[in-house]
Protein backbone atom coordinates (compact mmCIF):
# COMPACT_ATOMS: atom_id res chain seq x y z
CA UNK A 1 0.00 0.00 0.00
CA UNK A 2 1.12 3.28 -0.75
CA UNK A 3 2.19 5.63 2.08
CA UNK A 4 -0.40 8.49 3.27
CA UNK A 5 1.14 12.07 2.95
CA UNK A 6 0.16 14.48 4.75
CA UNK A 7 1.50 17.23 2.91
CA UNK A 8 -0.57 19.22 0.86
CA UNK A 9 -1.62 23.02 -0.70
CA UNK A 10 -4.70 24.47 -2.06
CA UNK A 11 -3.20 24.01 -5.43
CA UNK A 12 -4.10 20.51 -4.81
CA UNK A 13 -6.96 20.43 -2.43
CA UNK A 14 -9.49 17.87 -4.14
CA UNK A 15 -12.59 18.80 -1.38
CA UNK A 16 -11.52 22.25 0.06
CA UNK A 17 -11.59 25.68 -1.44
CA UNK A 18 -10.24 28.85 0.30
CA UNK A 19 -11.53 32.29 -0.93
CA UNK A 20 -10.34 35.27 1.37
CA UNK A 21 -11.86 38.90 0.91
CA UNK A 22 -9.99 41.43 3.14
CA UNK A 23 -10.49 39.62 6.48
CA UNK A 24 -12.95 37.27 5.88
CA UNK A 25 -12.41 33.86 4.60
CA UNK A 26 -14.53 31.37 3.28
CA UNK A 27 -13.77 27.75 3.21
CA UNK A 28 -16.01 26.02 1.13
CA UNK A 29 -16.23 22.10 1.66
CA UNK A 30 -16.73 20.33 -1.56
CA UNK A 31 -16.09 16.96 -1.23
CA UNK A 32 -14.64 14.67 -4.28
CA UNK A 33 -16.39 11.75 -4.59
CA UNK A 34 -13.48 10.18 -6.40
CA UNK A 35 -10.85 11.55 -4.02
CA UNK A 36 -10.63 9.59 -0.90
CA UNK A 37 -7.59 7.40 0.57
CA UNK A 38 -8.72 4.38 -0.36
CA UNK A 39 -10.99 2.34 -3.14
CA UNK A 40 -14.07 0.95 -3.27
CA UNK A 41 -15.88 4.12 -1.74
CA UNK A 42 -17.43 6.84 -3.05
CA UNK A 43 -17.45 10.09 -0.48
CA UNK A 44 -21.10 10.80 -1.38
CA UNK A 45 -22.72 14.08 0.15
CA UNK A 46 -19.76 15.37 1.08
CA UNK A 47 -18.77 12.47 3.69
CA UNK A 48 -15.60 12.36 4.52
CA UNK A 49 -12.42 10.20 5.15
CA UNK A 50 -9.24 11.15 6.65
CA UNK A 51 -8.42 12.96 2.66
CA UNK A 52 -10.73 15.07 3.44
CA UNK A 53 -9.28 16.11 6.99
CA UNK A 54 -5.82 16.09 6.01
CA UNK A 55 -6.99 19.47 3.46
CA UNK A 56 -8.63 20.96 6.17
CA UNK A 57 -5.89 20.71 8.85
CA UNK A 58 -3.48 22.32 6.17
CA UNK A 59 -5.88 24.86 5.49
CA UNK A 60 -6.75 26.12 8.65
CA UNK A 61 -3.19 26.84 9.05
CA UNK A 62 -2.97 28.34 6.20
CA UNK A 63 -5.38 30.77 7.03
CA UNK A 64 -3.33 31.47 9.86
CA UNK A 65 0.06 31.84 8.70
CA UNK A 66 -1.04 33.32 5.21
CA UNK A 67 -3.54 35.05 6.16
CA UNK A 68 -3.35 36.61 9.73
CA UNK A 69 -5.41 39.56 8.69
CA UNK A 70 -8.77 36.97 8.95
CA UNK A 71 -10.90 37.38 11.39
CA UNK A 72 -14.20 35.71 10.55
CA UNK A 73 -14.05 32.09 8.73
CA UNK A 74 -16.95 31.23 7.16
CA UNK A 75 -17.10 27.07 7.20
CA UNK A 76 -20.22 26.77 4.46
CA UNK A 77 -20.64 23.19 1.99
CA UNK A 78 -20.86 23.85 -1.60
CA UNK A 79 -22.65 20.44 -1.73
CA UNK A 80 -26.42 21.09 -2.88
CA UNK A 81 -27.89 18.30 -1.13
CA UNK A 82 -26.16 18.51 2.31
CA UNK A 83 -23.33 20.06 4.33
CA UNK A 84 -21.85 16.83 5.30
CA UNK A 85 -23.44 13.19 6.15
CA UNK A 86 -20.36 12.80 7.87
CA UNK A 87 -17.29 9.81 7.72
CA UNK A 88 -17.91 7.43 5.23
CA UNK A 89 -19.77 4.20 6.41
CA UNK A 90 -18.16 2.14 3.46
CA UNK A 91 -14.63 3.67 4.24
CA UNK A 92 -15.31 2.99 8.23
CA UNK A 93 -16.49 -0.30 7.28
CA UNK A 94 -13.89 -1.48 4.98
CA UNK A 95 -10.74 0.08 6.57
CA UNK A 96 -8.18 -1.52 9.56
CA UNK A 97 -9.20 -1.48 12.92
CA UNK A 98 -5.73 0.56 13.32
CA UNK A 99 -6.70 2.91 10.80
CA UNK A 100 -10.27 4.01 11.80
CA UNK A 101 -8.64 4.67 15.55
CA UNK A 102 -6.25 6.90 14.06
CA UNK A 103 -8.06 8.13 11.43
CA UNK A 104 -10.33 9.72 14.33
CA UNK A 105 -7.38 10.44 16.61
CA UNK A 106 -6.46 12.89 13.91
CA UNK A 107 -10.05 14.17 13.27
CA UNK A 108 -10.48 15.33 16.86
CA UNK A 109 -6.50 16.87 16.78
CA UNK A 110 -8.24 19.09 13.57
CA UNK A 111 -11.19 19.58 15.25
CA UNK A 112 -9.64 20.89 18.24
CA UNK A 113 -6.82 23.18 16.09
CA UNK A 114 -10.29 24.83 14.11
CA UNK A 115 -11.31 25.32 17.83
CA UNK A 116 -8.43 26.86 19.50
CA UNK A 117 -8.51 29.79 15.79
CA UNK A 118 -10.66 31.89 17.97
CA UNK A 119 -8.68 31.79 21.20
CA UNK A 120 -4.85 31.31 19.91
CA UNK A 121 -5.61 33.62 16.52
CA UNK A 122 -8.68 35.40 17.28
CA UNK A 123 -9.81 34.25 13.76
CA UNK A 124 -13.47 33.09 14.76
CA UNK A 125 -15.56 30.12 12.97
CA UNK A 126 -19.14 31.04 11.88
CA UNK A 127 -20.42 27.53 10.56
CA UNK A 128 -23.33 27.62 7.75
CA UNK A 129 -25.61 24.57 7.72
CA UNK A 130 -27.83 24.21 4.57
CA UNK A 131 -29.20 21.01 4.48
CA UNK A 132 -28.54 17.36 5.89
CA UNK A 133 -25.46 17.72 9.05
CA UNK A 134 -25.18 14.52 10.56
CA UNK A 135 -22.55 12.76 12.31
CA UNK A 136 -18.75 14.16 11.52
CA UNK A 137 -20.40 16.96 9.92
CA UNK A 138 -22.56 17.77 12.89
CA UNK A 139 -18.76 17.30 15.17
CA UNK A 140 -17.32 19.63 12.78
CA UNK A 141 -20.16 22.32 13.51
CA UNK A 142 -19.79 21.79 16.94
CA UNK A 143 -16.46 22.68 16.43
CA UNK A 144 -17.32 26.29 15.43
CA UNK A 145 -17.92 29.35 17.29
CA UNK A 146 -21.62 30.08 15.88
CA UNK A 147 -23.45 27.41 14.30
CA UNK A 148 -25.93 28.92 11.65
CA UNK A 149 -28.90 26.46 10.26
CA UNK A 150 -31.28 27.03 7.39
CA UNK A 151 -34.71 26.86 8.67
CA UNK A 152 -36.20 25.53 5.56
CA UNK A 153 -38.41 22.27 6.89
CA UNK A 154 -35.58 20.26 5.41
CA UNK A 155 -32.46 21.20 6.64
CA UNK A 156 -31.22 19.45 9.83
CA UNK A 157 -28.51 18.32 12.46
CA UNK A 158 -28.53 14.47 13.59
CA UNK A 159 -25.38 12.22 15.49
CA UNK A 160 -27.02 9.21 14.27
CA UNK A 161 -24.48 6.89 14.86
CA UNK A 162 -26.07 4.61 18.08
CA UNK A 163 -29.69 3.99 15.79
CA UNK A 164 -28.06 3.50 12.61
CA UNK A 165 -24.52 2.51 12.80
CA UNK A 166 -23.77 1.00 16.36
CA UNK A 167 -20.99 3.46 16.93
CA UNK A 168 -20.60 6.37 19.18
CA UNK A 169 -19.96 9.95 17.23
CA UNK A 170 -15.98 9.53 17.23
CA UNK A 171 -14.82 12.95 16.88
CA UNK A 172 -16.04 14.75 20.15
CA UNK A 173 -20.17 15.06 19.51
CA UNK A 174 -20.88 13.91 22.52
CA UNK A 175 -18.18 15.55 25.11
CA UNK A 176 -19.51 18.86 22.67
CA UNK A 177 -22.93 18.92 23.44
CA UNK A 178 -22.66 18.23 26.84
CA UNK A 179 -19.46 19.99 27.84
CA UNK A 180 -19.48 22.84 25.63
CA UNK A 181 -23.35 23.70 24.63
CA UNK A 182 -24.10 22.89 27.72
CA UNK A 183 -27.26 20.63 26.46
CA UNK A 184 -29.33 19.02 29.08
CA UNK A 185 -28.68 14.69 29.59
CA UNK A 186 -32.03 13.36 28.77
CA UNK A 187 -32.65 15.84 25.37
CA UNK A 188 -28.99 14.72 24.67
CA UNK A 189 -30.23 11.01 24.92
CA UNK A 190 -32.94 11.70 22.84
CA UNK A 191 -31.20 13.78 20.11
CA UNK A 192 -27.86 10.65 20.04
CA UNK A 193 -31.02 8.22 19.55
CA UNK A 194 -32.90 9.47 16.38
CA UNK A 195 -32.21 8.39 13.29
CA UNK A 196 -33.81 11.77 11.46
CA UNK A 197 -32.15 14.38 13.52
CA UNK A 198 -33.45 17.73 14.36
CA UNK A 199 -34.55 20.93 12.78
CA UNK A 200 -34.25 24.75 13.38
CA UNK A 201 -36.85 25.14 15.52
CA UNK A 202 -36.34 22.04 18.21
CA UNK A 203 -32.25 22.37 17.62
CA UNK A 204 -32.24 26.52 18.68
CA UNK A 205 -34.72 25.24 21.50
CA UNK A 206 -32.31 22.42 22.43
CA UNK A 207 -28.89 24.46 21.98
CA UNK A 208 -27.40 22.60 19.55
CA UNK A 209 -27.55 25.44 17.04
CA UNK A 210 -27.21 29.01 18.03
CA UNK A 211 -29.08 30.61 15.08
CA UNK A 212 -31.57 29.70 12.43
CA UNK A 213 -32.71 31.50 9.63
CA UNK A 214 -35.07 31.51 6.47
CA UNK A 215 -33.03 31.80 3.33
CA UNK A 216 -34.80 35.32 2.51
CA UNK A 217 -32.76 36.40 5.39
CA UNK A 218 -29.93 34.60 5.73
CA UNK A 219 -27.52 37.36 4.13
CA UNK A 220 -28.97 40.14 6.63
CA UNK A 221 -28.31 37.37 9.61
CA UNK A 222 -24.77 36.05 8.84
CA UNK A 223 -24.07 40.11 7.82
CA UNK A 224 -24.68 41.08 11.46
CA UNK A 225 -23.23 37.76 12.52
CA UNK A 226 -19.90 38.91 10.61
CA UNK A 227 -19.80 42.05 12.08
CA UNK A 228 -20.24 40.99 15.54
CA UNK A 229 -16.92 38.48 15.22
CA UNK A 230 -15.04 41.12 12.90
CA UNK A 231 -15.11 43.40 16.49
CA UNK A 232 -13.23 40.42 18.60
CA UNK A 233 -10.61 39.80 15.89
CA UNK A 234 -7.41 40.99 14.77
CA UNK A 235 -8.60 44.59 13.25
CA UNK A 236 -5.55 45.25 11.68
CA UNK A 237 -3.79 44.47 8.36
CA UNK A 238 -1.40 41.56 8.90
CA UNK A 239 1.47 40.26 6.65
CA UNK A 240 1.50 36.87 6.44
CA UNK A 241 4.09 34.35 5.19
CA UNK A 242 3.88 31.67 2.45
CA UNK A 243 4.20 27.87 3.63
CA UNK A 244 6.47 26.31 1.28
CA UNK A 245 6.78 22.35 0.56
CA UNK A 246 8.71 20.79 3.37
CA UNK A 247 12.28 19.92 2.29
CA UNK A 248 12.12 16.61 2.91
CA UNK A 249 13.94 13.64 1.39
CA UNK A 250 12.89 9.80 1.42
CA UNK A 251 16.72 8.06 0.88
CA UNK A 252 14.83 4.83 2.10
CA UNK A 253 11.94 3.00 3.47
CA UNK A 254 13.56 3.16 7.13
CA UNK A 255 15.32 6.78 6.47
CA UNK A 256 13.60 9.95 5.73
CA UNK A 257 15.93 13.14 5.90
CA UNK A 258 14.61 16.67 6.42
CA UNK A 259 16.55 19.53 6.97
CA UNK A 260 16.38 19.87 10.47
CA UNK A 261 14.59 16.39 11.73
CA UNK A 262 15.91 12.83 10.99
CA UNK A 263 13.89 10.25 10.94
CA UNK A 264 15.05 6.40 10.87
CA UNK A 265 13.83 3.21 12.09
CA UNK A 266 15.02 -0.52 12.83
CA UNK A 267 12.35 -2.48 11.73
CA UNK A 268 14.54 -5.76 13.22
CA UNK A 269 14.34 -3.77 16.44
CA UNK A 270 11.13 -2.57 16.53
CA UNK A 271 12.04 1.24 17.06
CA UNK A 272 12.60 4.24 15.31
CA UNK A 273 14.09 7.48 16.21
CA UNK A 274 13.34 10.94 15.69
CA UNK A 275 16.86 13.29 15.77
CA UNK A 276 16.44 17.37 16.14
CA UNK A 277 19.25 19.04 14.61
CA UNK A 278 19.90 23.21 15.94
CA UNK A 279 20.19 25.72 13.60
CA UNK A 280 23.47 27.22 12.24
CA UNK A 281 21.59 30.03 10.81
CA UNK A 282 21.91 33.55 12.30
CA UNK A 283 18.88 34.33 14.48
CA UNK A 284 16.58 36.95 13.43
CA UNK A 285 16.33 39.76 15.69
CA UNK A 286 13.64 41.49 14.97
CA UNK A 287 10.17 41.23 13.90
CA UNK A 288 11.10 42.21 10.54
CA UNK A 289 13.80 39.92 9.56
CA UNK A 290 11.31 37.01 11.50
CA UNK A 291 8.91 37.69 8.57
CA UNK A 292 11.63 37.64 5.70
CA UNK A 293 12.54 34.38 6.80
CA UNK A 294 9.05 33.18 6.39
CA UNK A 295 8.72 29.69 6.80
CA UNK A 296 12.66 29.05 6.43
CA UNK A 297 12.92 29.67 10.16
CA UNK A 298 14.32 27.39 11.89
CA UNK A 299 11.55 27.01 14.61
CA UNK A 300 9.07 27.16 12.04
CA UNK A 301 10.74 24.84 9.98
CA UNK A 302 11.48 22.18 12.77
CA UNK A 303 7.97 22.06 14.18
CA UNK A 304 6.50 20.94 10.39
CA UNK A 305 8.91 18.85 9.85
CA UNK A 306 8.72 16.89 13.53
CA UNK A 307 4.89 16.99 13.02
CA UNK A 308 5.47 15.13 9.15
CA UNK A 309 7.46 12.84 10.90
CA UNK A 310 5.01 11.82 13.99
CA UNK A 311 1.91 11.53 11.22
CA UNK A 312 4.22 9.40 8.91
CA UNK A 313 5.30 7.30 11.70
CA UNK A 314 1.20 6.93 13.17
CA UNK A 315 -0.03 6.07 10.08
CA UNK A 316 2.51 4.29 7.82
CA UNK A 317 4.51 2.45 10.29
CA UNK A 318 1.74 0.80 12.52
CA UNK A 319 4.12 -1.96 13.52
CA UNK A 320 7.02 0.24 15.13
CA UNK A 321 6.34 0.32 18.88
CA UNK A 322 8.84 2.49 19.89
CA UNK A 323 9.47 6.10 19.19
CA UNK A 324 13.22 7.35 20.46
CA UNK A 325 13.62 11.32 20.37
CA UNK A 326 17.15 12.34 20.32
CA UNK A 327 18.68 15.80 19.47
CA UNK A 328 22.01 16.99 17.69
CA UNK A 329 23.76 20.51 18.26
CA UNK A 330 24.41 23.77 19.91
CA UNK A 331 22.31 24.02 23.08
CA UNK A 332 23.21 28.16 22.91
CA UNK A 333 21.51 28.24 19.64
CA UNK A 334 18.45 26.52 20.88
CA UNK A 335 17.81 28.56 23.74
CA UNK A 336 18.46 32.04 22.17
CA UNK A 337 15.45 30.65 20.00
CA UNK A 338 13.67 30.11 23.28
CA UNK A 339 14.19 33.55 24.02
CA UNK A 340 12.60 34.84 20.61
CA UNK A 341 9.36 33.20 21.43
CA UNK A 342 9.23 35.64 24.56
CA UNK A 343 11.30 38.55 23.60
CA UNK A 344 8.29 38.81 20.95
CA UNK A 345 5.56 36.99 22.21
CA UNK A 346 2.20 40.00 21.13
CA UNK A 347 3.97 39.33 17.68
CA UNK A 348 1.83 37.44 15.61
CA UNK A 349 4.43 35.33 13.81
CA UNK A 350 6.22 34.37 17.64
CA UNK A 351 2.77 33.51 18.35
CA UNK A 352 1.39 30.99 15.57
CA UNK A 353 5.01 29.13 15.71
CA UNK A 354 4.13 28.86 19.79
CA UNK A 355 0.81 27.64 18.98
CA UNK A 356 2.41 25.23 16.13
CA UNK A 357 4.68 23.86 18.56
CA UNK A 358 2.10 23.48 21.44
CA UNK A 359 0.11 21.44 18.60
CA UNK A 360 2.98 19.30 17.72
CA UNK A 361 3.70 18.61 21.49
CA UNK A 362 0.27 17.51 22.25
CA UNK A 363 0.51 15.03 19.07
CA UNK A 364 3.65 13.37 21.06
CA UNK A 365 1.76 12.85 24.10
CA UNK A 366 -1.28 11.35 22.13
CA UNK A 367 0.60 9.01 20.24
CA UNK A 368 0.00 5.83 20.99
CA UNK A 369 4.05 4.54 21.05
CA UNK A 370 6.04 4.12 23.90
CA UNK A 371 7.71 7.65 23.48
CA UNK A 372 11.64 7.37 25.08
CA UNK A 373 14.33 10.59 24.71
CA UNK A 374 17.84 10.02 25.07
CA UNK A 375 19.96 12.87 26.17
CA UNK A 376 23.62 12.15 24.73
CA UNK A 377 26.86 13.76 24.25
CA UNK A 378 26.17 17.01 21.84
CA UNK A 379 22.64 17.09 22.41
CA UNK A 380 20.61 20.33 22.57
CA UNK A 381 17.38 19.98 24.68
CA UNK A 382 17.26 23.43 26.06
CA UNK A 383 14.10 25.26 26.64
CA UNK A 384 11.02 24.38 24.78
CA UNK A 385 12.76 21.58 23.02
CA UNK A 386 13.20 19.94 26.25
CA UNK A 387 9.80 19.74 26.62
CA UNK A 388 10.08 17.00 24.45
CA UNK A 389 11.80 14.99 27.50
CA UNK A 390 8.71 15.52 29.18
CA UNK A 391 6.36 14.05 26.87
CA UNK A 392 7.77 11.15 27.09
CA UNK A 393 7.34 8.12 28.99
CA UNK A 394 11.15 7.31 30.14
CA UNK A 395 13.93 9.81 29.62
CA UNK A 396 18.03 8.21 29.70
CA UNK A 397 20.75 10.74 30.19
CA UNK A 398 24.65 10.39 29.66
CA UNK A 399 26.70 10.38 32.60
CA UNK A 400 30.03 12.34 32.22
CA UNK A 401 32.29 12.08 28.67
CA UNK A 402 31.78 8.92 26.54
CA UNK A 403 35.74 7.52 25.65
CA UNK A 404 35.97 8.41 22.10
CA UNK A 405 33.68 10.87 21.61
CA UNK A 406 34.43 14.58 21.80
CA UNK A 407 31.21 15.78 21.79
CA UNK A 408 30.39 18.16 25.09
CA UNK A 409 28.63 16.39 27.78
CA UNK A 410 24.71 15.64 28.06
CA UNK A 411 23.14 18.50 29.18
CA UNK A 412 19.48 20.17 29.49
CA UNK A 413 18.41 23.55 30.41
CA UNK A 414 14.80 24.86 31.59
CA UNK A 415 13.69 27.89 30.12
CA UNK A 416 10.54 29.79 30.87
CA UNK A 417 9.15 27.59 28.29
CA UNK A 418 8.90 25.04 30.85
CA UNK A 419 6.71 26.59 33.30
CA UNK A 420 2.89 27.51 32.10
CA UNK A 421 4.05 28.19 28.57
CA UNK A 422 3.03 24.98 26.58
CA UNK A 423 -0.46 23.28 27.66
CA UNK A 424 -1.08 19.72 27.52
CA UNK A 425 -4.90 18.37 27.12
CA UNK A 426 -5.40 18.55 30.99
CA UNK A 427 -4.59 22.24 30.96
CA UNK A 428 -1.45 21.82 32.57
CA UNK A 429 2.26 22.04 32.04
CA UNK A 430 3.94 18.90 31.29
CA UNK A 431 6.36 19.97 34.70
CA UNK A 432 3.05 20.55 36.55
CA UNK A 433 1.45 17.13 35.20
CA UNK A 434 5.29 15.52 36.16
CA UNK A 435 5.31 17.07 39.73
CA UNK A 436 1.57 17.01 40.69
CA UNK A 437 0.48 19.43 44.19
CA UNK A 438 4.66 19.73 44.50
CA UNK A 439 4.94 23.62 44.18
CA UNK A 440 7.99 23.43 46.23
CA UNK A 441 9.77 20.89 43.36
CA UNK A 442 8.47 23.73 40.97
CA UNK A 443 10.08 26.65 43.11
CA UNK A 444 12.93 25.06 42.79
CA UNK A 445 13.22 24.00 38.98
CA UNK A 446 12.58 27.79 38.61
CA UNK A 447 15.41 28.43 40.63
CA UNK A 448 17.67 26.36 37.98
CA UNK A 449 15.91 28.22 35.10
CA UNK A 450 18.95 28.76 32.43
CA UNK A 451 21.74 26.70 34.34
CA UNK A 452 23.30 23.68 32.15
CA UNK A 453 22.42 20.76 34.20
CA UNK A 454 24.56 17.74 33.99
CA UNK A 455 23.37 14.22 34.73
CA UNK A 456 23.42 14.07 38.34
CA UNK A 457 21.86 16.90 39.28
CA UNK A 458 19.06 16.16 36.20
CA UNK A 459 18.26 12.85 37.89
CA UNK A 460 18.50 14.53 41.12
CA UNK A 461 15.50 17.13 40.74
CA UNK A 462 13.28 14.60 39.04
CA UNK A 463 13.74 15.79 35.56
CA UNK A 464 15.20 12.52 33.85
CA UNK A 465 14.20 8.85 34.70
CA UNK A 466 17.79 7.43 34.87
CA UNK A 467 21.27 8.52 33.66
CA UNK A 468 24.37 6.20 32.64
CA UNK A 469 28.15 6.35 31.97
CA UNK A 470 29.58 5.19 28.79
CA UNK A 471 29.91 2.10 30.74
CA UNK A 472 26.57 1.10 30.91
CA UNK A 473 25.17 3.28 28.36
CA UNK A 474 24.59 0.89 25.32
CA UNK A 475 23.45 -1.98 27.12
CA UNK A 476 20.85 0.04 29.56
CA UNK A 477 19.03 0.82 26.44
CA UNK A 478 19.41 -2.39 24.51
CA UNK A 479 18.15 -3.93 27.21
CA UNK A 480 15.34 -1.50 27.89
CA UNK A 481 14.24 -1.63 23.85
CA UNK A 482 13.99 -5.35 24.25
CA UNK A 483 12.00 -5.58 26.67
CA UNK A 484 9.63 -2.54 25.89
CA UNK A 485 9.08 -4.69 22.28
CA UNK A 486 8.22 -7.95 23.94
CA UNK A 487 5.21 -6.96 26.41
CA UNK A 488 1.79 -6.63 24.27
CA UNK A 489 1.09 -3.56 21.93
CA UNK A 490 -2.64 -3.26 23.16
CA UNK A 491 -1.18 -3.37 26.87
CA UNK A 492 1.13 -1.01 26.32
CA UNK A 493 -0.96 2.01 24.87
CA UNK A 494 -3.38 1.20 27.85
CA UNK A 495 -1.27 1.85 30.48
CA UNK A 496 0.77 4.57 28.79
CA UNK A 497 -2.33 6.30 27.83
CA UNK A 498 -3.56 6.06 31.47
CA UNK A 499 -0.15 7.38 32.86
CA UNK A 500 0.42 10.43 30.25
CA UNK A 501 -2.64 12.50 31.84
CA UNK A 502 -2.88 12.94 35.02
CA UNK A 503 -3.97 15.98 37.32
CA UNK A 504 -7.68 17.62 36.29
CA UNK A 505 -10.27 16.35 33.13
CA UNK A 506 -10.71 18.52 30.32
CA UNK A 507 -13.12 18.25 27.36
CA UNK A 508 -9.88 17.58 25.72
CA UNK A 509 -8.84 14.53 27.51
CA UNK A 510 -12.70 13.69 27.79
CA UNK A 511 -12.49 13.53 23.58
CA UNK A 512 -9.09 11.83 23.56
CA UNK A 513 -9.10 9.77 26.65
CA UNK A 514 -13.15 8.48 27.41
CA UNK A 515 -14.32 8.85 23.88
CA UNK A 516 -11.81 7.42 21.64
CA UNK A 517 -11.30 4.58 24.12
CA UNK A 518 -14.77 3.30 24.21
CA UNK A 519 -15.03 3.88 20.05
CA UNK A 520 -11.64 1.94 19.89
CA UNK A 521 -13.74 -0.77 21.57
CA UNK A 522 -16.60 -0.81 19.94
CA UNK A 523 -15.30 -0.40 16.35
CA UNK A 524 -13.99 -3.98 17.21
CA UNK A 525 -17.23 -5.60 18.39
CA UNK A 526 -19.55 -7.63 16.27
CA UNK A 527 -22.04 -5.48 16.78
CA UNK A 528 -20.55 -2.90 14.92
CA UNK A 529 -18.12 -3.99 12.90
CA UNK A 530 -19.15 -8.35 12.73
CA UNK A 531 -20.12 -9.60 9.08
CA UNK A 532 -23.99 -9.01 10.56
CA UNK A 533 -23.14 -5.81 12.56
CA UNK A 534 -24.23 -2.48 11.69
CA UNK A 535 -21.68 -1.22 9.65
CA UNK A 536 -21.17 -4.19 7.66
CA UNK A 537 -25.20 -3.67 6.99
CA UNK A 538 -25.65 -0.25 6.52
CA UNK A 539 -27.22 0.45 2.93
CA UNK A 540 -28.06 -2.93 2.77
CA UNK A 541 -32.02 -2.44 3.58
CA UNK A 542 -31.13 -5.15 6.67
CA UNK A 543 -30.51 -3.66 10.51
CA UNK A 544 -27.55 -5.19 12.19
CA UNK A 545 -27.99 -8.19 14.52
CA UNK A 546 -27.15 -7.54 17.94
CA UNK A 547 -25.94 -9.76 20.53
CA UNK A 548 -28.08 -8.26 23.83
CA UNK A 549 -25.56 -9.12 26.61
CA UNK A 550 -24.13 -5.62 28.08
CA UNK A 551 -20.79 -5.69 28.91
Amino acid sequence: MTDISFETNPEDYLHWNIDIKENLAFLTMNVNEDGGVFEGYKLKLNSYDLSVDIELFDAIQRIRFEHPEVSVVILQSGNQKAFSAGANIKMLASASHAHKVNFCKFTNETRNFLESSSRESLQHFICVIDGVCAGGGYELALACDHIMLMDDGASNVALPEVPLLAVLPGTGGLTRITDKRKVRRDLADVFCTMEEGVKAQKAKEWKLVDTITKKSSFEEELNKLILDFSSKGKGKKCNGIKLNKIEKSIVSKNHIKYSCVELKIDREKNFSKIIISSSDENIPINEKEMLNRGDKLWLLRCVRELDDALLHLRFNELDIGVIIFSSSGCIETVLKYDKLLHDFSSFWLTKEIKNSWERTLKRIDLTSRSLITLIEPGSCFGGFLSEIIFCSDRSYMAEGYFEGDEQPQASLTLSKSNFDFFGMSNGLSRLKTRFLDQDSKLNELIEVIGKTLLSEEANKLGLITFSFDDIDWDDEIRIFLEERTSFSPDSMTGMESNLRFAGPETMETKIFGRLTAWQNWIFQRPNAAGEEGALKRYGTGNRGKYNKQRV
